[in-house]
């Protein structure tokens, strides 16, 4: 909580956006931000959906400010929650539970869900809709939390604007983001994939996992993955603290999250078809 103090701090600011120059020269501040954006077009799509579910009973001149209030209140607890994660992200083993959490997130988004408009109920004024829009946000928003955290690395400016992209993507672009998922589900897939990375990326970089990783890697197991990559002409990754061990598990994570995602995904269809049967 100490950088949530600090933000109006001048001298926070100004090293701020210094950190913010000096990342945004980089090729990879940008891939993360690719990477944050993706997230959010994933994740955001049932939050929108409550906040249309909890408006639809408001006055037409109310539903606007509804939406606008309710998203806005639930982005601030989301920034809170999501700094709190990436500051205790730096403890030994939250990073493996993080990661683990995050590998059933990325399964989940591959299993299709029970379409239930009862379970959120639709509002008669503004401000009870604002408080249906924030307490569900607090329980439906964790998958963002961790998944946008593990993306920001610790980067406070990513995080900042990985969580200020989930704004419009909330309020204005969600019909348009379901349908293009309704559309192109590929891209729900390279999604989940895209988080099994982050995922099997950040159990490796666990204070607690990343010593024991690279020491496996020093070993003899590393040697003969860097033998075998130098046959392939390319520069050894495990040795010497390399990025051999973390680029690994984050393949894992891939393989985890897609072949767990499509057996838990091929169980629900069959429940389905036996319920309809």
């Amino acid at each position: 909580m100490d950088w949530l103090l600090q933000i109006f701090d001048p001298a926070a600011i100004g090293a701020f956006f210094t950190q913010f120059q000096t990342e945004m020269q980089q090729p990879a501040f940008w891939v993360a931000v690719g990477k944050i954006i993706w997230i959010n077009v994933l994740l955001s799509g049932d939050n929108a959906l409550v906040i249309a579910l909890a408006c639809r009973g408001l006055a037409p001149k109310q539903r606007l400010w509804g939406m606008i209030f309710g998203a806005a209140a639930a982005v601030i607890l989301r920034i809170i929650f999501t700094g709190i994660v990436a500051t205790l992200m730096a403890l030994p083993y939250l990073k493996l539970v993080g990661g683990l959490a995050l590998l059933v997130i990325a399964a989940k988004l591959l299993v299709p869900e029970d379409e239930d408009e009862d379970g959120v109920k639709s509002a008669s004024h503004l401000w009870a809709a604002v408080q249906i829009v924030v307490v569900a946000d607090i329980v439906m928003s964790l998958d963002n939390v961790i998944a946008v955290a593990a993306a920001a690395n610790g980067s406070i400016p990513l995080l900042i604007l990985g969580l200020a992209s989930s704004i419009p993507l909330i309020v204005a672009g969600a019909a348009l983001i379901m349908a293009l998922l309704d559309r192109l589900p590929v891209l729900v897939w390279a999604g989940a994939a895209l988080l099994g990375w982050i995922a099997g990326d950040v159990i490796a970089t666990d204070p607690a996992v990343h010593p024991r990783l690279q020491s496996l890697c020093d070993g003899s197991v590393g040697v003969e993955l860097d033998a075998l990559l130098a046959l392939l002409g390319v520069a050894p990754l495990f040795v010497g603290g390399g990025s051999g061990g973390e680029v690994v598990c984050a393949m894992l994570g891939v393989v985890a999250v897609l072949v767990v995602g499509s057996i838990w995904r091929r169980r629900r269809l069959q429940c389905r078809a036996e319920v309809a049967g």
